[in-house]
């Protein structure tokens, strides 16, 4: 339901229970404490789906296809579903609220990585791909949902709310990988091959996650929240705040995001092969790699505070100083340092959470919650395509220059959000 009314006789004809919210700070801060909780219960399940599928799905491909030339397939196809996705979540939660919104992209996730067993089961590349793009709304809506905490949250706890979620996923994506033996194992017992039984996982988790929102996040957050926005409409103007999207405040946020995202992505891509290429064994990439999704995400909730204290602007420079730190790195590091090359992939990540946390909470401020879900889809599609491009002009990079070129690049290329933050502090709308 959309609640689109300007007056104050409108807003008199909403439903009683939604009125007792409208005129109540306190109930409002009671919801948004439950929907954090519930936020976080189906993050633990999406990480948990997230993390499991992608562990395997290059090696899946790779063995119904017979060879390795298109195992980066399962990559590409969760990008393009992802960025698909995202905008079909962030038009529904828009229309009908977060609750629809992401149970549905959610129950999506869990109906593509069915898809994927049952592909393996029947050797069908045609299902598999078509599954896979499928799978990726789980994926996208793993992301969309570290919107839904912050649609009640005050200013000052922003930024603090979007990092609780992020600690949150780490909790599954941390689970799904050690479960890879065990889900096999399972999966062979009842004659599914052995690489499609983190899909299993990966289903029933999505399918969990989605159930959980689908049921328990009642009453929806952004209805609320468009209720009380509809409220101050009707206020004087002195009373009423911000009365329309801040789209300088959106660009910002967004830049700020995509080139986090495509700096991340594309030195990230290439260390493994690096690696490879000068004697590191496989348990020292998976080390490495390990660490560097850990910085991604365990420092979120002291981010979120640091963003909410210190400020969104100050901590979007932190974010590109701390990337510049970790192509240089990257690129100067002796290649059989196995030390240095930790510490860079650890800022590398702590550099995208510094962004991803600045960029999502100058997002919310920017915009009502009118429109709100609607723009933080458009914005999640172009950070998922910025994504996959890195992915895509990392290996062509480094075929025709180096890794440490491409880290290089990539720490350069960094320093554009200082430009961009203080342009915005010079030129508020």
């Amino acid at each position: 339901m959309e609640y689109k009314s300007k007056d104050s006789a409108a807003v008199q004809e909403q439903p009683v229970w939604l009125q007792s919210y409208i005129h109540s700070p306190e109930k409002q801060n009671k919801l948004y404490r439950r929907t954090l909780m519930i936020v976080v219960l189906s993050q633990i399940f999406g990480g948990a789906g997230l993390a499991a599928g992608i562990t395997v799905g290059a090696l899946l491909a790779r063995n119904m296809l017979g060879t390795d030339g298109f195992a980066g397939v399962p990559t590409a196809l969760f990008t393009l579903g992802s960025a698909g996705a995202a905008l079909l979540v962030g038009r529904l939660s828009q229309r009908f609220g977060r609750r629809l919104g992401l149970a549905a992209g959610f129950l999506a996730g869990g109906l593509g990585a069915i898809g994927v067993v049952l592909a393996a089961v029947t050797d069908n590349l045609i299902l598999l791909f078509a599954s896979l793009l499928i799978y990726g709304s789980g994926t996208a809506t793993n992301l969309q949902a570290r919107y839904a905490g912050t649609d009640l949250a005050a200013s000052a706890k922003r930024a603090t709310a979007v990092s609780i979620a992020m600690v949150s996923t780490t909790l599954g994506a941390v689970a799904g990988p050690n479960l890879v033996g065990i889900m096999g194992e399972f999966a062979m017992s009842i004659g599914v091959p052995a690489l499609a039984g983190p899909f299993i996982l990966a289903a029933a988790a999505y399918t969990l996650a989605g159930l959980v929102i689908f049921f328990l996040l009642r009453p929806d957050p952004l209805i609320v929240a468009k209720a009380v926005g509809e409220e101050q409409k009707a206020c004087s103007s002195a009373e009423a705040g911000q009365l329309a999207t801040d789209r300088r405040g959106v660009v910002v946020g967004a830049t700020i995001m995509i080139l986090t995202q495509l700096v991340m992505v594309a030195i990230m891509t290439m260390t493994p092969v690096h690696m490879g290429h000068h004697g590191h064994h496989l348990n020292e990439v998976g080390l490495v790699i390990g660490i560097h999704v850990g910085a991604m995400y365990l420092p979120s909730l002291v981010t979120g505070l640091l963003v909410d204290k210190a400020g969104r602007t100050a901590m979007a420079v932190a974010s590109g100083v701390t990337l510049l730190a970790a192509g240089l790195l990257a690129a100067f590091a002796p290649a059989d340092s196995l030390f240095l090359l930790i510490a860079a992939l650890a800022l590398l990540g702590l550099g995208w959470n510094f962004g991803l946390i600045s960029g999502t909470t100058l997002i919310v401020d920017a915009t009502l919650p009118s429109d709100r879900a609607k723009v933080q889809g458009t914005v999640d599609v172009l950070v998922a395509l910025s994504g996959a491009t890195g992915g895509v002009l990392s290996g062509i990079i480094a075929a025709y220059s180096s890794y440490a070129a491409l880290s290089l690049l990539g720490g350069l290329l960094s320093l554009l959000l200082v430009p961009v933050v203080i342009w915005a502090r010079r030129h508020p709308s």
